[in-house]
Order: structure tokens, then sequence, then C-alpha cells
């Protein structure tokens, strides 16, 4: 289905910049909201349910997969993640643009049922700004940051399945980067026929 809104789901391996930079764009951006996605791990920081995420039990989660309510749900270092299906159809379906921060199996699932969904992956520009900035995040012990140093060469190895990619080496050139592939879906003929209807009327363009 074509729906009115874009929906862009962004994929990184833990520490390449994904969240950081959805965070900017969404700030210079309104019409880029999020899709909260619930997930049985619990709060980091100032994260608050419903914010960044909605926190829930394993039981709860449980719940919500025999119902049927995650378009993708996934394993990732020990917690389940999950999106629901109905609050992503709702919000592009009344023609926002949604984005998602999610792993690349949760990606991959997506666009097997949304088709026309942008996958974006995010990599860091080499192994070695990667593992400082897991390090200087100060929140996994020495094992959690080689789980993911080792869980980051089994997710980089799906880039190629994604729509676009994006490297991240410096901040402001990834974001420009970011900025111009929601700009560039805005731009297609089915979207500018959507949003300027009365313009390709008058023009006499079907």
């Amino acid at each position: 289905m074509d729906y009115p809104g874009n929906l862009f789901v962004v994929a990184a391996p833990s520490g390449a910049g994904k969240s950081s930079l959805v965070k900017a764009l969404r700030e210079l951006d309104s019409q880029v909201q999020p899709s909260v996605s619930h997930t049985t791990r619990p709060p980091r920081g100032q994260e608050k349910h419903g914010r960044e995420y909605f926190f829930v039990s394993e039981a709860e989660f449980d719940q919500m997969v025999l119902a049927d309510a995650f378009v993708e749900w996934a394993h990732v270092h020990g917690r389940r993640y999950g999106t629901s299906k109905k609050m992503i159809e709702e919000r592009i379906t009344h023609g926002a643009d949604v984005i998602l921060e999610i792993d690349y199996q949760g990606a991959l699932q997506i666009k097997r049922i949304f088709t026309n969904a942008v996958l974006v992956f995010i990599l860091p520009p080499s192994w070695e700004e990667l593992r400082s900035r897991l390090q200087n995040r100060g929140e996994d012990a020495p094992e959690v940051i080689e789980l993911r140093m080792k869980n980051a060469a089994e997710e980089m190895a799906k880039a190629p399945e994604f729509d676009f990619v994006i490297i991240n080496e410096l901040f402001e050139r990834a974001l420009f980067d970011l900025k111009a592939i929601v700009h560039a879906q805005r731009l297609k003929y089915s979207a500018q026929r959507r949003a300027r209807a009365d313009t390709f009327q008058a023009l006499r363009i079907a």
C-alpha cells in the first residue's frame, strides 16, 4: 500500500551514533515523528516510559507477541524489542513521516511488511572509533562492550541490504546526509503529487 506518509527505518551497531542523529533530525524537522518501541530492558539514565521506549515486563511482551501486535520484534543484547504495527499505520496513513530506530533484524522485517519503507544504515568510520565511543559512554561493563563489538560485525555485514548508508565520522556531515535522504523522499513524484495536488491539476498532469 502506498501510504501518504513516509516510513524511515534507521539501524546501526551500538555506538555508531544512530540515536543522536535521529534526535537531531527530529529537532530540525517537526514533520518527522518517532514510533516508540517496546522493550524488556530497564530504562537508562533520564529515559522515560513512553518517550524513548515503552518499558514492559517479559510477560507483557509475551502477550503482545501472542496478539500479533508487533510488526517486528527481536532479541538484542539479551533483551527484547518490538515495534507496534498499529502505531506506525495510524501515523503514516494520516500523512506523517515516521522514523524508527531499530536493529537490522527488525529493519528487514519491516521492509517485508511496509515495502515502501526507506532503510538507512549508520556506520562508524572505524573499529577503533566504535570501541572508543562505547567506552566513552560509560554505561557498559567491559564484557558488555566486547559483546557489542562482536555483534557489530554481524550487524554491519547486513548494510548491503539497506537503501542508504551513512558513515558517521563527522556528526554534522552525517546529519546533513540523513536530512538529504528525508528530503529526497518528499520530492518523489508520488509524494509531490499528494502534497501539491492543486498544482498538478492546474498543470494538467495526471
